[in-house]
Parts: structure tokens; sequence; C-alpha cells
């Protein structure tokens, strides 16, 4: 089980503008978790983030409100127990925390992996970068997303094409349930296996800039679009 460590804050080791955040609070009796990024700081007094889209604009949480805020950083799961300070809907929608007085660590492994059962579409990327190149229905395999990380993910299909093997490049598509779908994203085959009748493809990203995502209010790159959805999967490991 991984060990919790708390620490005394320190804004230049831990905030960065952008950053994905978890925001979990308790409305009408049960506990909720929305996504949110961090916009600014100051030093000892407040965040500043988004207002999580799910919330709407129209909605009311009132001063000194208990949540809890977590986020990935530098291989560990950070949170903290803090309050909400104010909302603001206009002109910009916007959300004030309290500053950390301190911090929980927890140390992961180098990429979180979070379950999954998602469909995927997989597709031969030489193909795609041949310049009027026709695919062909054997140029894409359909899989199931078993598991998903930073970093990579694994993929089951009831049965690999010959261009799928170890060092193949390939593009995925798949669906980030309440964030959006990814579209173009580049993967490297790490590794094959067989599992209960299927073949378990192991996919390393490469992210260049090629690859997108359909948002559902929310914003920034797929690569922050799947740490915010792995930190959303990682719920809960900061209960209050």
């Amino acid at each position: 089980m991984n060990e919790i460590t708390e620490s005394i804050p320190h804004s230049t080791s831990f905030l960065t503008v952008g950053l994905p955040l978890k925001i979990s609070l308790v409305l009408n009796g049960q506990k909720v978790m929305y996504g949110s990024m961090l916009l600014g700081w100051r030093e000892t007094a407040w965040l500043i983030c988004e207002w999580p889209s799910q919330l709407g604009h129209a909605a009311g949480i009132a001063a000194g409100t208990p949540c809890t805020v977590s986020y990935l950083h530098d291989g560990k799961l950070v949170g903290y127990r803090t309050e909400i300070r104010d909302m603001v809907a206009s002109p910009v929608p916007l959300l004030f925390i309290a500053f950390p007085r301190t911090v929980e660590e927890m140390h992961l492994r180098k990429h979180a992996r979070v379950a999954s059962s998602e469909p995927a579409l997989l597709t031969r990327a030489d193909q795609l970068s041949q310049q009027g190149a026709v695919m062909a229905s054997e140029d894409y395999a359909g899989g199931l997303v078993k598991d998903l990380s930073q970093g990579g993910c694994r993929i089951a299909l009831a049965k690999s094409p010959s261009w799928i093997k170890p060092g193949s490049v390939i593009r995925l598509e798949f669906e980030l349930p309440g964030l959006g779908h990814v579209t173009n994203l580049t993967g490297s085959v790490k590794n094959m296996d067989e599992q209960d009748g299927a073949d378990l493809i192991g996919i390393e990203f490469q992210f260049d800039k090629l690859e997108y995502i359909e948002y559902r209010g929310w914003g920034g790159s797929v690569k922050n679009a799947i740490e915010q959805w792995t930190l959303q999967k990682l719920g809960g490991l900061f209960p209050f």
C-alpha cells in the first residue's frame, strides 16, 4: 500500500499555471468530484482556478464549504483539505480556494495506471503518412482500452492484424468519459501478450501535437486531458 506523507507546501515547487486539478466536495449530502485547471494563486491566501463546467454558471456554493484539492505532480498524487473562498460568475467564471497550509503526498509508479473499458480504434500510421492513400478495411482494428495512464495504455483485441507488432507505430482514437473524444494520438507498440483468449497490446504514447480532443466543457492538450482523467479515477485517496 502506498504511504501518504505530509509536508508544508512551497508554491514554486508544486504550482504551475495550467495544472489540472480535481476538486472534491459535498453538495446536497453527496460527495462529488469536478475537474478544473489552476489559473493563478496568491501566496498563503488563495488559489484561483476555472469554475468547473459541470457546476453550471448559475450554481452557488457557500463560502467556507469544505473541499479537497488533488493533482498529479512529479510522480506523486498530492492533495490537501481546504475550503471554498469565493465564486465569480462574471465576466469569467472563476473559483477561489484557500491556499494549503500542508499537503499530503502519495508516491505512485512513474505513470499511475487506472482501469478502463472504452472502445478504441487503431489505425496504421504508415498508411496515414502516404499522401492521397486510401485506407482499406484491413488498415483499421477495433479493440477495448483495458487500462490507461499518462504514458500509455493496454488494448485488448480479439485478433491482432499483421501490422500490429512490437515496434509498430499506430494512431489511436478513444473516449475519455466526461472529458471528450481523443483522435489521432500516436502510439508505439511496446509488447504483446495473450489474456482470456484475446491479444493484449501494450502501447506507449508519443505526443507530437498532431493529436486532438473534442472537448466537453474542458480545455487543454490531449496529454493534460489524459492526466486529468487519470486523476479523477484516482479520486478517494484523500477522503474528507
